[in-house]
């Protein structure tokens, strides 16, 4: 690892910069910075278009600058943190621009694709990059990755199970490694039946039996399609092979990455289902900070289960496996896709099997158009974003037609 400021050094507090402050990750991070007031210097935190959220945030962590990407809100945002010393800037510029500033860790926990751009830009020598937005990886991860080692920037994963994983992933051993196990809870509809599934709705989709996240996130856990994504993640940020990535259901999200080596090992990383514990391991690292999570009481656990997942009811994982083999592109694609189709699913306009329907035909319209090639530029992904989002939102019309 390179060297940096970690928390527990006594010359000077991390300087920090937040893309994504106002969404669950953000408020987690927000928590643990709170309890650690001397251990940072918030430099710039950056939301989308929550003004109020935002400006609580900012007073409340000594902020130096706020920024909103939605400059409709830039009035708003400005009346909030009138006379408190903050600067306050707004627009897709302004965010490009916070990332310029001098900071020693930047954590990327921007939603969806417009995370892409502002995180790719973050990447500077001597930096970290605390990365928990999955487009950087799932979308671009060839660029991204090829961006990290031109600078010689620090990667560290904060999404639980990849944090989990690098905790147990000895680096310089890793061709002693056999395979790279991520676990996942099922969803609500781990036992359900293919027809039971068919006419689940939006309400029993975001009710997750141990996880509090954002809509699409929930919904994407319901259909294993966020196990597909941080499988094709993980395929970037750890060197092995995709056929040493595997995915275990284990419905207490108590272990959350495992890896076996070949002696016969197998390392497991185990915790609170409590998104507070990778973030402070990103946050501290390579040192440890206190946190106020629920500490495990195995003989109170009791019982840990773990099963195969089922790629015949849920076939978003699959199309994910197939992606990640397929490239980038397709990878790219399959996230758009995704996106349009959830949003239509939580607005009642398709059903919950139709997110991998829609995704599938997508996919193979895409391929068939001759569409799979490599991606050259950050510009390339988001074109071929957009054209993934409108060939879906055409399905689904026909769909509703």
């Amino acid at each position: 690892m390179t060297s940096g400021v970690s928390v527990g050094d006594s010359c000077r507090p991390v300087r920090i910069i937040v893309l994504g402050a106002t969404g669950s990750i953000g408020q987690s991070l927000a928590d643990l910075i709170e309890r650690n007031p001397d251990k940072f210097d918030v430099v710039a935190l950056v939301a989308n278009q929550n003004a109020a959220a935002l400006a609580k945030m900012a007073i409340k962590l000594k902020a130096s600058y706020a920024v909103l990407a939605n400059p409709e809100k830039h009035h708003e945002l400005s009346e909030f943190l009138q006379g408190t010393g903050i600067k306050v800037s707004s627009g897709d510029a302004a965010v490009m621009e916070s990332v310029e500033l001098e900071a020693e860790l930047v954590v990327g926990a921007i939603v969806g694709a417009a995370g892409l751009r502002p995180t790719m830009a973050a990447i500077k020598p001597g930096r970290r990059i605390a990365l928990a937005n999955k487009e950087c990886l799932v979308c671009a991860g060839e660029l991204f990755m090829a961006r990290i080692r031109e600078t010689g920037a620090e990667l560290l994963p904060m999404d639980s199970e990849h944090n989990a994983i690098f905790q147990v992933f000895e680096a310089d051993q890793a061709h002693q490694i056999e395979k790279v196990i991520l676990t996942a809870s099922g969803g609500p509809f781990r036992t359900f039946s293919i027809e039971e599934m068919a006419n689940v709705s939006p309400q029993q989709a975001l009710n997750h039996p141990n996880w509090e996240m954002g809509s699409r996130i929930t919904i994407d856990s319901a259909t294993m399609m966020n196990k597909g994504f941080e499988v094709i993640e993980a395929s970037h940020l750890f060197p092995v092979e995709h056929d040493q990535l595997d995915v275990l259901v284990h419905p207490q999200s108590t272990i959350h990455g495992l890896v076996q080596y070949r002696d016969g090992s197998l390392l497991a990383q185990l915790g609170s289902p409590d998104m507070r514990t990778p973030i402070a391991h990103c946050l501290s690292f390579p040192r440890r900070m206190e946190v106020p999570v629920k500490r495990l009481d195995l003989a109170e656990l009791g019982t840990l289960t773990f099963e195969a997942p089922d790629l015949m009811r849920f076939p978003a994982l699959r199309l994910a496996l197939e992606a990640m083999n397929s490239g980038d592109i397709a990878s790219a694609a399959l996230n758009a896709a995704d996106e349009v189709a959830v949003e239509a699913f939580l607005s009642g306009r398709i059903g919950f099997l139709d997110i991998p329907a829609a995704i599938e035909a997508v996919l193979a319209e895409l391929t068939t158009a001759g569409s799979m090639s490599a991606f050259a530029s950050v510009d390339e992904v988001l074109d071929l974003d957009l054209e993934a989002r409108r060939k879906t939102s055409e399905w689904i019309k026909s769909r509703c037609a």
